[in-house]
């Protein structure tokens, strides 16, 4: 088995993360190659790539899956977003990836973590606890008139920024499809981090910010299902608040380099600073994902299809242009307790660009 860097002492400054769920990453994991033979896309110069010719069913049975799934983990990591496409994979194959993802990047911590239970999973459900089945029936345009807000912008968001140990890496499968309609959308944190003035940068590296799930007992209620309030998949995550405070940047263990980590799905405040400050700030971050369509990636999906994300450092959203159904599978694993490491690099500087 591939084995990650152990944690080591730095002279860095590390702000933020819990003790318990610290990266075991001592510096940034590098690509072996093992994915060279593969044809491949850039979908955009700074996120999203294409694969042709693998299956998540060849690599688990691979004799070298390890190093293959740890090479998997650094590209989506730099890339922000893979797409594989037609794959016959099953949601406990998915599962089985999504946590060797987890674990062979260094990044799963406590090391009993598993996959996310969503506040919102059914007790027993078929697929399992860990295994979300989405379904989703469209109302094209007068869906989204009949929304309190008429902007689709709104639904950006990283997944489970709410947990104490949110999500490190996130695999979607789509097996029923509208007619047309229904694409995702992913948006870069790295870039979002880059089109910052340095003078801002350093001001939002030193602040905190409040996410919040706290509606998603509304939609419990709704339901009819109680939420889950026990352990959802870490022993830090647990518990009916569904809140936690995370760094405003943060530093991605995997690549080294910063992104930006508020969303507009689940942040609520920026801590240290004044309620309309806070606000001011955070909608000229939102600004930055939603208006910004050079730091975003816009996926056509087929039947079968997958995505594989990296959470810490971007968003996404669907598009609810759609009259029909769409389904997928999803899992999500859980990574690290979210810190800032004053040694790390924007993604520009790492890679000797220009800003």
């Amino acid at each position: 088995m591939v084995a990650p860097i152990l944690q080591t002492t730095s002279s860095s400054t590390i702000k933020g993360g819990n003790p318990a769920a610290q990266s075991r990453l001592s510096s940034p994991l590098q690509y072996s190659g093992s994915l060279n033979s593969f044809s491949h896309s850039d979908l955009t110069p700074v996120i999203g790539r294409e694969y042709t010719g693998i299956q998540i069913t060849d690599i688990l049975k691979s004799e070298n899956s390890d190093q293959i799934i740890q090479d998997f983990a650094v590209t989506v990591s730099q890339r922000g977003v893979v797409f594989l496409r037609n794959q016959d994979v099953t949601p406990q194959q998915m599962r089985d990836f999504g946590e060797r993802l987890s674990h062979l990047s260094g990044c799963m911590q406590p090391s009993s973590s598993t996959l996310h239970i969503h506040p919102l999973t059914e007790e027993s459900s078929e697929l399992g606890d860990q295994i979300s089945h989405q379904t989703k029936k469209g109302g094209g345009l007068t869906h989204q008139l009949s929304d309190t807000s008429r902007f689709a912008s709104v639904g950006w968001h990283s997944d489970i920024s709410f947990e104490p140990v949110p999500s490190d890496y996130a695999m979607l499968k789509i097996h029923e499809l509208p007619s047309t309609g229904g694409d995702t959308l992913w948006a870069s944190g790295y870039e979002v981090y880059d089109r910052l003035s340095p003078a801002f940068a350093i001001f939002l590296e030193g602040l905190t910010a409040t996410h919040d799930g706290g509606f998603f007992h509304d939609e419990a209620r709704r339901l009819g299902n109680p939420l889950r309030e026990g352990e959802r998949g870490s022993p830090l995550n647990f518990g009916g608040e569904l809140k936690a405070v995370h760094p405003v940047v943060r530093t991605n263990p995997v690549t080294g380099w910063k992104s930006v980590y508020v969303n507009r799905g689940f942040t609520r405040r920026i801590n240290g600073v004044t309620k309309d400050e806070s606000d001011v700030i955070l909608q000229y971050l939102f600004n930055l994902v939603t208006q910004n369509h050079d730091a975003q990636v816009r996926f056509k999906w087929n039947k079968n299809d997958i995505a594989i994300w990296d959470n810490r450092s971007t968003w996404h959203t669907a598009t609810y242009d759609y009259t029909e159904t769409r389904t997928g599978d999803r899992v999500c694993s859980l990574g690290e307790a979210p810190y800032f490491d004053s040694l790390s690099k924007s993604r520009r500087q790492a890679l000797g660009e220009g800003a």
